[in-house]
């Protein structure tokens, strides 16, 4: 199997190289190449991300099918409605966006799996991420009650595009409700989708579907990327989910 190995100046071949479906590595495209802030950028803008354990090289991914969650799709269950009209009454509780992206994405690298014995965010992941998100591209939402920080994610945004990439929760829901605030936040810029990268029950219950390839990387190449916004949660930004009926 012929893998493309990138030096630290080779560019990422195009996302369609990836390895074909049914073989052992379907849906990667390279490896090697460094995690350096350039690189993340060039690799999302054509719709590839890192992924690898400790002990690998860096390796890139596009795999096809995507999962997509589309941000007018998103379902607010009844349940989370209710989780998060109490939130949003309690001033205890509050949405911040990277007040402590380190923290989070350090959470994140620590919160355990089903059915994952270890971790892919490794500390060079860490590094490469932090790098990123003090270059304005990497961004976490964060939910806090009376003052603690109990569950978020992070994201990577270029312009018009948003990749979901982990969360974390120490209480229950806490994680839910920053994709909630995600997804409110994204509505309110007209941003139209998440990518949820890998299909879990999880994401599909909450309106992610799987998206062709083709299809995707046409969404990615699409968006603008010198699209410019503010990352401030404001609370009116709810309005834009709770205002909408609750599935049944």
């Amino acid at each position: 199997m012929n893998i493309p190995w990138l030096e630290q100046n080779t560019s990422l071949p195009p996302p369609e190289a990836a390895q074909k479906k049914g073989s052992d590595l379907d849906g990667l495209v390279a490896a090697g190449g460094g995690l350096s802030v350039e690189r993340l950028c060039e690799a999302y803008q054509q719709g590839m991300f890192p992924w690898f354990s400790q002990g690998q090289p860096v390796l890139w991914w596009s795999p096809d099918p995507r999962m997509v969650l589309k941000t007018a799709d998103f379902k607010l269950h009844r349940s989370l409605r209710k989780t998060l009209q109490q939130f949003i009454g309690n001033s205890a509780c509050e949405i911040r966006i990277d007040h402590d992206f380190n923290t989070v994405i350090r959470q994140c690298a620590h919160a355990s799996r089903k059915g994952q014995p270890g971790t892919w965010i490794v500390d060079e992941m860490i590094s490469a991420y932090e790098a990123l998100h003090i270059a304005g591209f990497a961004h976490s939402v964060e939910t806090w009650r009376g003052g603690q920080l109990v569950g978020g994610l992070y994201c990577v945004s270029i312009g018009n595009t948003l990749f979901g990439e982990s969360m974390f929760a120490v209480q229950t829901d806490a994680s839910k409700i920053a994709l909630a605030a995600l997804v409110a936040f994204a509505r309110t810029h007209e941003l139209p989708w998440i990518d949820c990268q890998q299909n879990t029950p999880h994401l599909a219950s909450l309106g992610a579907l799987e998206m062709p390839r083709p299809e995707f990387l046409k969404q990615v190449r699409s968006a603008r990327k010198d699209a410019l916004r503010a990352w401030l949660f404001h609370p009116m930004y709810w309005q834009t989910l709770i205002s909408t009926r609750a599935p049944l």
